[in-house]
């Protein structure tokens, strides 16, 4: 893929600046909130905790809270870059193809069904509720034919579906799936350590992996005639690809709940930035995702604040008028 002089000339500057968003996020998350705390004094009690509130609050609430958010934006961002790679469809990301209520409602039913369930086995089971969904819409589109569009609105409708079963179970099992409403209402608000760690050893491999494949999710967005001649295993990736791209959705879903549109966004932003090769695109979806989704959990907090706003639907509104730009570019 050639790009311009300028361009890859920039390319240390972008990502320097993506890094220094990401910290400045941080930072600003565990700054603001129903108590403010200086951003000089987080900056201190980051590394020199003391017996003051002040330190409870950065260390106990706000900290795990903020790289909850930065771990959600980037699988997010990562996740959607990785789906509109492989399928070749701009409007591709995990809420429009129903992963996140197939993933929502899957730990809804382990809610229901199996309380007992440990906290590592709800990434497990957030993802095959997503990879069902997935394979539901793509078996709806393939018989009418694949475009972006019908790909979409099929996704859409399946969401649809999978979001009035989750309602159903939350009507029917209200008594058992209490706290799961909160914790799948999109909201990274009480996110605590417990949600960090176990999140983390999904989210960062799967991170790291998806990196790796990034050479390969170029060739497939080659197409597929122009990736088999060039060597690449068309299935294997593919396979990969999608898996990684579930796996990031569903560690996403259960920590924070379905939130819709990041992943939409952050590739067409990397991508403007960087150009089209996924070698670039995915390293800075992953920044940009984790410092987008940590900047809007701040706004979530200010817009009604002591109160808080759920961050996804926040999210959801600033990315729905994009999602509707795309569709028309590409309809």
């Amino acid at each position: 893929m050639t790009r311009s002089p300028r361009r890859l000339q920039a390319l240390p500057l972008v990502f320097a600046l993506a890094a220094g968003l990401v910290a400045f996020s941080l930072l600003l998350a565990i700054s603001v909130g129903a108590v403010d705390v200086p951003l000089g004094e987080v900056w201190r009690l980051l590394f020199w905790p003391d017996d003051s509130n002040s330190s409870l609050i950065v260390h106990t609430l706000r900290l795990p809270r903020a790289l909850v958010a930065l771990l959600v934006g980037a699988a997010l961002g990562v996740s959607g870059a990785m789906m509109q790679g492989v399928t070749r469809n701009p409007l591709t990301e995990p809420g429009i193809l129903g992963v996140n209520a197939g993933a929502a409602l899957a730990l809804l039913l382990g809610v229901v069904f199996f309380p007992g369930l440990p906290a590592w086995a709800t990434v497990l089971l957030a993802a095959l509720g997503g990879v069902g969904a997935a394979a539901l819409v793509y078996s709806i589109t393939a018989a009418v034919g694949l475009t972006p569009v019908r790909l979409a609105l099929a996704g859409i409708a399946v969401g649809a579906m999978l979001g009035a079963a989750a309602s159903f179970l939350l009507i029917m099992f209200e008594e058992r799936t209490r706290g799961a409403f909160i914790n799948l209402s999109g909201s990274l608000a009480g996110r605590t350590w417990e949600h960090f760690w176990t999140i983390l050893p999904w989210a960062l491999p799967a991170l790291l992996l998806a990196v790796a494949l990034s050479q390969q999710v170029n060739l497939l967005a080659l197409g597929e005639e122009v990736a088999r001649s060039l060597g690449a295993r068309v299935g294997l990736v593919r396979l990969a690809a999608v898996g990684l791209a579930v796996l990031l959705a569903g560690a996403a879903v259960s920590v924070a709940g379905p939130i819709g549109f990041l992943g939409l966004v952050v590739p067409h932003l990397a991508r403007w930035l960087v150009g089209a090769d996924y070698r670039r695109v995915i390293p800075l979806s992953a920044l940009l995702g984790a410092s987008l989704l940590s900047l809007a959990d701040v706004a979530a907090r200010l817009i009604d604040r002591p109160l808080e706003t759920p961050v996804g639907i926040l999210v959801v509104a600033l990315g729905a008028p994009f999602f509707v730009y795309l569709a028309r570019r590409v309809g």
